[in-house]
């Protein structure tokens, strides 16, 4: 088809405009060829006649149509021209807000001048990891593109950014090393990504100032290179500069700052430490205030320096470094301000004590006069000798201000090589990529040297970038075997010929400059007479002898030779910098220690830009007259030298391209100026790219993607089983000419316009199709509105036939109710009058009856009362004439055994005195003994006798009882009896009175009645008509005051219900953000804790060799042992060899006192333990004398049992932490101190073993006896509360009746009071017993205590004998052996007490068991019912033999435990478990070897188990972490392990699901809680990485199951792509659809129940799993335009149906999952509905309640029509919904956060399993455990 055709009526094109550039029209009739007009109608309504140019006949720009406006990609469109891309641009940038755009390998980038919410670290991680197509452009893709394709091919990258000042290149270039630094992470510890984007404020804030253009200008080039190693990690970096603009130091220009350290420094003058700077206001100092404009709108400076400052300090510039250079900085200030006094034309002076000068030489430490000399005059030298000569007041002013940017410069370069030693890596690069900084192409008024060499290497790159076009278009030409043909493109090596070659124009600068007499005139004649007429890229001005003008790539440019030489040479005073060389300020002559700079003595003049290259870090030595030729070069030929190194380090790099493009000079946000951008395209070669591109093929198609679009042009015979064959019979017919398209391998290639032609086909025949379908629909509708009016005519007839019956019905009904009302109205009024009657007469008869009843109930209470008085009164005579009497007995034998012991005492005195009373003494010793022996038995008897007493008195105490009962029952039927006869003698009084009073009422009611019967009725009638009118009133009030009262009630309940849902939503927000931060917190433990684990094994794999003496193992200990505060012996025996050993001297003495510590604290828990059985003696006594006063107190009863019970898990805590203080020091003992002080056979490693012993022991002893303790508080808490429940309960049964019958009497309170004394007299008996008991006990304590003084005595005696001859040693024998005698009785009055003890506690404990037997008993009995027991028949029954009662323990050695942990958790196959065995199997058998261990008693052998179980699982998910399966099973079975901990841990909450069985079962010694959180730490920790194994697993599904693949084929048209290809929506083998998704899902759910995972925990793996898939797919739909279209919505709730199907099939609706995937039902539903009209707008708020407003304004800014027939959403209805939206309250945050975990719970759920009935498999290895 010849490209005349296409200008058709109706077609548009674009003509040139001198305003707009390119203005769109309309063709009024059909092109001809030979036609020189064209009448065209453009856009403002206006008609044109636009002429052909009659030598070119060219004809003017198509128009793209309306569906490819606006491409990501401009190389997609099917006319590639500049209008079209200027159009495209503009499009994207005004209308959908999109900065960002690729043109084929170059992304534009337009600078919005205003903040965009697109750089987030949600951003960077959507992109990470995708295709360069398959997402929107941006400068993340680029940087993920390179970055991708450095780790594929093994090859350096460089990302060049490029474009004017004030484009956003520094901008640009930060975001793409940002991404770097975040997606790659570093090799190390040093944070090395952080230092590389440290750098960027420091080199903004010495490099970068405010400019006309931009706020934050780079004054400098910059090429940054990022090293990484092999793992793609960065380790480093390296920067070189290029270009620095010294003479912004010294001059700026209207409205502009100079760089932006200096205001910073002035804004932080206050600071303290920057005080002897003495520096103040910016418009102080001459440097700083020539701009007049010395702040930046929005920027505070005194907070930029502090960040530059951090920098510094990150970067590892010391504090003092940091100082030196502020001092360099101030020092600069203040020589700007030095000023020149003139004494003639050709001298000058500076005035004396100059402050500005005085203060430079104070911070340079240099000498006032010497400088101030200097600065005034220069030396001159010659052949012969050297001249010093004064300068004008000019040359010094130039002469300072050369110092001042020299001065500059050389820091500049310091600061940038200590940058590049900080970011250096000692580990060897294995790959870089680079970001080139660079200024774009630049034409001002006057252009100078500084243009010069920016345009020289602009040239460079544009060669270098035309290059790389050139070679991608071939490459892609070869690989699809299509016919190449050679490209015209624009070549520009002439023009670096002319700059660069022998004889250029920097050879002509250089040979200038060596001239001693050269200046730019000469060196401008030079030019002229060597390239003039010679060369057709250089020009002379017609008016200017002192210019040239060069024919760039982009434009021409004319240049003005003043200044050029004197720029090239850069030079300055070698007296000033020798002065600054010999200050004692020691940064300062570090400056310029490599100085290559020429130093004349014979000028200094400014200079413009100079060249920073990097200094390497070691300097290197070379030939002493090396230096001097390097003093000797150029600025020009350093700046070509550099240049060639830098385009050779590209040329080696796979160069990605950013051209970065300034919208408007006046920096207006979002304002598109057309003339700026097109003179940007043409300079940056956007224009190039798009020329190279068109020349050839630019649009491509896939075969599959070509039918996709094209099958509606296609008939049904044309549609092969072969889709290249397809394409090529359809394009012969659609297409004639066959040049217009090429056939390779993979893809069809279209030249320019063809796209277009097909897309006006197919839209063509899709306008037939659709005018058919409206003629087709719009019949239907009209038949249908038909039918439906006579449908409703009929229905309206039949409803009026119907009303008419029923009304007659309704008069005929209310006739015969009117009857039937009359009726029963007379009935109702007549029985009323008799019930009044009647209830009359009842209440008189109760009146009287009850006040006759009470009186007589008085006479009898006083007559009772009286009894009690007397009867307490005569005991308590008699009680008090006993205790008199007992006292007085008491007193009389004490007096009389205290006269017979003295009496005694005397005479045993006299015979001690003989050596026969010795003999006498033995004997009687050994007689006292026998009768202690025999008193002990004889105390035995008594108290088994008063045990019988005790028996005997309850069985009287019984028997009492139960007369009382009988006597009470029949006092009852008397009263009772008594109570009928009274009540039938009133009740017959009473009824003859009222019958009396009735009959003489009736009487005078009759007359009275007759009379007022008229006058009743005429009232009645008159009431009854007022009565209706006021009820009517009435009724309408009260109905409109009850619709006001539901309407208030509604409303009020609204109200409270809203409030309500508020709080409660607000409450869970709070808590599961609580929960979210424990979680996250815990995530990053974890995370840390694997660092460390993987730190751990690099530094056992980096030590070859172990030193002597230690062995280093991997320890897998959780951390989280030290935050509950348990340990194991396995951690313990791990870690004791890594510590480090130390002196003896230092950890004895700790150790002692940890020692006598523990003493102190074992005497002190004695202590406690004696009070708390004092106390538990007293609160038994309280419980015998306060059981009515326990009735009304059951509050404070509990709370001391609570008291009591916080007191005991207090010693039991306290003796846990002894314990494990005690092992840590026996430990400690052993292992860390000294050998010769713990040597084995030491004696202080004896005697403290020994009191270490003797601690442990005591600590058991202490242990077994709280253990003691506890029983008796339990029995004492279920002897209160359920004995005195069960007494109630079974008096209450009995007495229920007497209750009732005797409560008017108060007959069962004088029985209660009756029964109460008497208890008290029964325990006030034993009260008295007891203490008689103990009275004896304590007597004979006395004496035992006085023979010990006795013995005492002897002893003495005994030693004094020693002293006597041999004759007396007798009997100092005889004192031994009574010694001997003494000690055994001590040790027999040591049992007495221990028996004592023992048969209190053997009592308590009898009571508690007797009472446990009793209630079992009556349980057992009333279960089994009377009938059962009688009406059964007696059966024959075999008994079986009874099998083994198994406890529901495992029982394992210690030595195997490793085995068991290794068996059961590290080598355990999860899917063997789950498929064969019950579900849970290893929590279960763990569990039942921690009860055992319980079971035993065994501290640490729970510890230990416990703690290798938690290690073993963290081992397993570390080696196994990637494996759903793994994570899935053990988080199943760590759930378990938890249930089962908090089941049978004996808590109350937990036993109430259990049977009474597992209630047996439960644990019995330890309190496990601590572990109980660990274990659910644990937990939290699995589900955690679960969830991220998941999201590995769909994550590469999501966006092509749910956006790109086509479930509903047909619906989604594909759309013409660019150079970047996206991934086809065609499912081809390797791609995933919808179904992939949901058999991933089914194979996560089948294996969770396998796994026997609880449900709830179930639920919310789903519900995260969802989230999942809803903010994926949400995220990549908002970073995808071609994503934003009707049919895309479509797709979308057609998947996102069939995920809730999936739902409904697994009964998971109600786990929350199908609201996570709101936001993207809602994104769906906004692409769907109409986006035109104000209602529109209202509905899209109401309805995108889950969206944000960024949201919804990126879908509608983002919406793109696939088809000609829908239309784009204007800018005013997106403007209308942010206006609808401001008041809304979200986040500003764009994109969904999709790595966030929602917070895990784990419900209780308790199993039904019981434990004596498992199985051990014989699979599992578990041969070494066996049931108990």
């Amino acid at each position: 088809m010849a490209a005349s055709e296409l200008y058709t009526k109706f077609a548009r094109v674009w003509i040139p405009d001198p305003e707009e550039v390119w203005k769109s029209a309309e063709l009024l009739k059909d092109y001809k060829p030979g036609d020189k007009v064209l009448l065209l109608h453009l856009e403002d309504g206006r008609d044109l006649e636009y002429r052909l140019d009659p030598k070119t006949k060219e004809l003017p720009h198509l128009r793209n149509p309306d569906i490819l406006v606006g491409e990501n990609d401009l190389t997609a469109l099917s006319y590639l021209h500049e209008p079209a891309v200027l159009h495209n641009l503009r499009v994207r940038f005004i209308d959908s807000k999109l900065i960002y755009t690729y043109c084929g390998i170059v992304l534009v980038a337009i600078n919005p001048y205003e903040q965009l919410p697109i750089y987030g670290e949600d951003i960077i991680n959507a992109y990470s990891g995708q295709n360069m197509g398959d997402m929107d452009p941006h400068i993340f893709a680029v940087a993920e593109e390179a970055y991708k394709q450095m780790a594929r091919d093994e090859r350096n990258q460089s990302i060049i950014v490029s474009g004017e000042s004030g484009a956003g290149k520094t901008v640009s270039a930060k975001y793409a090393m940002r991404y770097f630094a975040t997606v790659s992470g570093s090799a190390s510890e040093a944070n090395v990504e952080e230092k590389v984007l440290a750098s960027n404020p420091i080199m903004e804030s010495i490099g970068n100032a405010k400019t006309t253009r931009n706020d934050n200008s780079s004054r400098f080039g910059k090429y940054i290179e990022i090293g990484f190693d092999k793992r793609h990690r960065i380790i480093g970096a390296n920067m070189r500069t290029y270009l620095l603009e010294k003479s912004r130091v010294v001059f700026q220009a209207e409205e502009e700052r100079n760089y932006h350290i200096f205001y910073q420094l002035c804004a932080s003058a206050k600071l303290p430490e920057f005080k002897m700077l003495r520096l103040g206001d910016a418009n102080n100092f001459h440097y700083t205030k020539q701009g007049g404009s010395p702040v930046i709108e929005g920027v505070d400076d005194a907070k930029e320096m502090a960040q530059t400052r951090q920098a510094c300090t990150l970067l590892g510039i010391s504090e003092s470094y940091q100082m030196g250079i502020f001092r360099i900085l101030a020092g600069i200030l203040h020589l700007g301000n030095v000023g020149f006094m003139s004494r003639d034309s050709d001298s000058c002076t500076i005035p004396p004590k100059h402050e500005p000068l005085s203060i430079f030489c104070d911070l340079m430490a240099v000498d006032f006069e010497e400088m101030c000399h200097w600065l005034c005059h220069r030396k001159l030298a010659t052949a012969a000798e050297t001249y010093i000569k004064p300068i004008s007041k000019l040359q010094a002013t130039n002469a300072r201000d050369a110092l001042a940017k020299h001065i500059y410069a050389k820091l500049f370069n310091w600061i940038v090589d200590h940058v590049n030693q900080v970011l250096h890596s000692a580990v060897k690069q294995h790959s870089f990529i680079g970001v080139l900084d660079i200024y774009g192409f630049e034409t001002f008024e006057i252009n100078s040297f500084e243009q010069f060499c920016i345009n020289y290497a602009n040239e460079k790159l544009q060669q270098q970038f035309n290059m790389h076009v050139f070679k991608l278009e071939q490459e892609e030409y070869m690989k699809e075997q299509i016919p190449w043909t050679l490209i015209d493109f624009y070549d520009n090596q002439p023009c670096i010929n002319l700059i660069e070659s022998k004889l250029g124009i920097l050879d002509l600068l250089d040979e200038e400059c060596k001239m001693p007499k050269g200046t730019d005139d000469t060196w401008a004649q030079k030019l002229y007479n060597t390239h003039l007429n010679k060369c057709a890229l250089f020009e002379k001005p017609r008016l200017s002898n002192k210019a040239f003008i060069i024919q760039h790539f982009a434009d021409k440019v004319e240049y003005q030779c003043e200044g050029f030489l004197e720029k090239n040479k850069d030079t300055v005073f070698e007296e000033q910098i020798k002065v600054l060389k010999s200050s004692k300020f020691k940064m300062l002559p570090e400056l310029f220690q490599d100085d290559e700079k020429a130093i004349s003595p014979s000028s200094a003049t400014s200079s413009g830009r100079t060249l920073l290259t990097r200094t390497p870090a070691k300097p290197t030595k070379g030939r002493p007259g090396q230096a001097a030729k390097e003093h000797k070069k150029t600025v020009g030929h350093q700046f070509r030298n550099s240049l060639h190194l830098l385009m050779e380090t590209l040329n080696a790099t796979t160069p990605h391209y950013v051209r970065c493009i300034k919208p408007n000079d006046f920096k207006f946000p979002f304002t598109f100026d057309e003339k700026r951008a097109v003179q940007q395209l043409r300079a940056c070669g956007v224009l190039e790219t798009i020329r190279i591109s068109a020349a050839g093929f630019p649009s491509r198609w896939t075969y599959q993607e070509f039918f996709s679009r094209y099958r509606v042009l296609m008939k049904q015979k044309d549609v092969l089983s072969e889709r290249k064959q397809t394409c090529k019979n359809v394009l012969e017919k659609l297409i004639e000419d066959k040049d217009k398209y090429q056939f390779g391998k993979t893809k069809i290639f279209f030249r320019a316009g063809q796209v277009a032609y097909l897309e006006k086909l197919r839209a063509d025949k899709l306008r037939a199709a659709c005018i058919r379908i409206q003629k087709t629909i719009r019949g239907w509708l009209l038949r249908k509105k038909f039918l439906r009016m006579r449908k409703a005519a009929i229905t309206v007839q039949r409803y009026v036939r119907g009303h008419q019956a029923r009304c007659y019905a309704k008069f005929l009904r209310r006739t015969k109710a009117a009857t039937i009302i009359q009726k029963y109205w007379r009935m109702y009024v007549i029985r009323q009058r008799y019930k009044i009657w009647r209830t009359a007469t009842i209440v008189l008869q109760s009146y009287l009856r009850g006040y006759l009843a009470r009186n007589r109930y008085r006479k009898i209470l006083r007559e009772h009362k009286a009894v009690i008085i007397q009867k307490w009164v005569r005991g308590w005579l008699a009680r008090t004439y006993y205790k008199r009497s007992m006292h007085a007995i008491i007193y009389l034998q004490c007096c009389f055994r205290r006269m017979m012991a003295k009496r005694e005492l005397k005479k045993l005195k006299i015979e001690a005195r003989s050596v026969e009373r010795y003999k006498k003494l033995h004997i009687g010793m050994e007689n006292k003994i026998m009768q202690l022996q025999r008193k002990v038995d004889e105390q035995n008897k008594d108290y088994k006798c008063l045990m019988e007493k005790l028996t005997n008195l309850e069985g009287i105490y019984n028997s009492e009882t139960e007369k009382l009962r009988s006597d009470l029952e029949r006092l009852q039927l008397s009263e009772e009896e008594a109570k009928i006869a009274t009540g039938r003698v009133l009740s017959l009084q009473e009824e003859i009175a009222k019958l009396r009073k009735d009959l003489e009422q009736t009487q005078c009611e009759k007359k009275s009645i007759e009379e007022c019967a008229d006058r009743y009725k005429q009232e009645t009638e008159q009431l009854v008509s007022n009565l209706k009118e006021e009820n009517t009133l009435l009724k309408q009030e009260k109905e409109a005051l009850n619709h006001l009262i539901v309407e208030q009630a509604k409303e009020m309940t609204e109200t409270m219900e809203k409030k309500l849902i508020e709080e409660t939503k607000q409450l869970e927000l709070d808590l599961n953000d609580e929960r979210l931060r424990y979680q996250n917190l815990l995530n990053e433990f974890s995370r840390l804790e694997e660092r460390y684990d993987d730190l751990k094994e690099e530094m056992t794999l980096m030590v070859n060799v172990p030193k002597p003496g230690h062995r280093r193992t991997d320890s897998t200990h959780s951390s989280n042992e030290s935050e509950y505060t348990f340990s194991s012996e396995i951690a313990e025996t791990e870690d004791i060899p890594s510590r480090t050993e130390e002196p003896s001297e230092k950890k004895v003495p700790l150790d002692m006192s940890l020692f006598l510590k523990l003493q102190k604290r074992v005497t002190e828990l004695e202590q406690e333990k004696q009070v708390m059985q004092d106390e538990l003696d007293r609160k038994e006594e309280q419980v015998l004398r306060s059981k009515a006063k326990e009735e009304e107190r059951p509050q404070i009863r509990g709370a001391e049992l609570e008291y009591e019970s916080l007191k005991r898990q207090e010693l039991e805590s306290e003796n846990k932490k002894l314990k494990n203080e005690l092992n840590e020091l026996r430990k400690a003992l052993s292992e860390k101190s000294a050998p010769e002080v713990t040597a084995p056979g030491a004696p202080a490693y004896r005697v403290l073993m020994e009191q270490l012993t003797s601690v442990s022991e005591e600590l058991d002893v202490r242990k077994e006896e709280v253990l003691i303790l506890r029983s008796q508080l339990v029995s004492q808490k279920e002897a209160i509360q359920p004995k005195d429940d069960k007494n109630t309960m079974t008096d209450s049964t009995i007495l229920l009746e007497d209750v009732q019958k005797m409560k008017d009497k108060g007959e069962i309170a004088q029985a209660y009071i009756g029964l109460k004394e008497t208890n008290r007299l029964l325990e006030s008996q034993l009260q008295s017993q007891k203490r008689s008991h103990e009275n004896e006990a304590e007597a004979l304590r006395g004496e035992i205590q006085s023979l010990k003084e006795e013995n005492n005595r002897q002893q003495q005696l005994l030693a004094q004998n020693l002293q006597l001859p041999p004759e007396a040693r007798i009997e100092a024998s005889l004192q031994h052996e009574i010694t001997r005698l003494t000690n055994e009785n001590l040790d027999l009055m040591e049992q007495l007490e221990k028996q004592d003890k023992t048969v209190r506690k053997l009592k308590k404990q009898l009571k508690v068991f007797a009472k446990k037997i009793g209630e079992l008993e009556v349980g057992q009995m009333e279960n089994i019912s009377p009938g059962q027991i009688i009406d059964e028949p007696i059966r024959p029954v075999n008994i079986p033999r009874k099998e083994k009662d198994f406890q529901g323990m495992l029982e394992y050695k210690k030595e195997d435990e490793q085995k068991l942990v290794k068996n059961l958790i590290l080598e355990l196959k999860p899917r063997g478990v789950a498929v064969n065995l019950i579900p849970g199997l290893p929590a279960y058998i763990l569990f039942m070897c921690v009860r055992h261990a319980d079971y035993l008693n065994d501290d640490q052998k729970v510890r230990s188990l416990l703690t290798s179980t938690i290690n073993s699982i963290k081992k397993v998910l570390k080696k196994r972490g990637d494996d759903f399966e793994t994570v899935s099973f053990w988080l199943s079975n760590t759930c378990r392990f938890l249930h089962c901990l908090k089941q049978y841990s004996g808590e109350e909450g937990f036993m109430k699901h259990n049977t009474s069985r597992q209630n047996e079962h439960c644990l019995t010694n330890f309190d496990l809680a601590e572990y109980r959180q660990v274990l659910s730490d644990l937990a939290i920790q699995i589900y955690q990485q679960l969830v991220r194994v998941l999201e590995n697993i769909l994550q590469p599904m999501i966006v092509s199951g749910m956006l790109e693949h086509e479930t509903i084929q047909g619906v989604s048209g594909v759309k013409p792509t660019g150079l970047r290809k996206r991934t086809s929506s065609i499912a081809d083998e390797g791609t995933y659809t919808l179904d992939s998704i949901l058999r991933q899902l089914n194979s996560f759910h089948s294996v969770m129940c396998q796994h026997g995972m609880d449900p709830e925990l179930i639920k919310q793996v789903v519900k995260q799993m969802f989230y999942i898939v809803g903010a994926v797919t949400l995220n990549n739909l908002l970073l995808r335009k071609d994503m934003c279209s009707w049919s895309k919505g479509m797709q979308i709730r057609y998947n996102v149906s069939q995920l809730e199907e999936w739902l409904r099939d697994k009964n998971l609706m109600n786990s929350g999952a199908k609201e996570t995937l709101e936001p993207l039902i809602q994104a769906a539903q906004l692409l769907q509905v109409k986006k035109k009209t104000d209602d529109d707008a209202e509905a899209i708020c109401s309805m995108c309640n889950a969206l944000t407003t960024a949201q919804i304004v990126k879908v509608l800014n983002l919406y793109t029509p696939v088809n000609e027939f829908e239309e784009r959403v204007s800018v005013s209805f997106i403007r209308t919904i942010q206006m609808r939206l401001r008041d809304r309250k979200d986040s500003p945050q764009l994109l969904m956060d999709a790595k966030h975990i929602f917070p895990v719970t784990f419900p209780f759920n308790p199993s039904s399993l019981a434990l004596e009935t498992i199985q051990i498999p014989a699979s599992l290895g578990l041969g070494f455990i066996s049931r108990v």
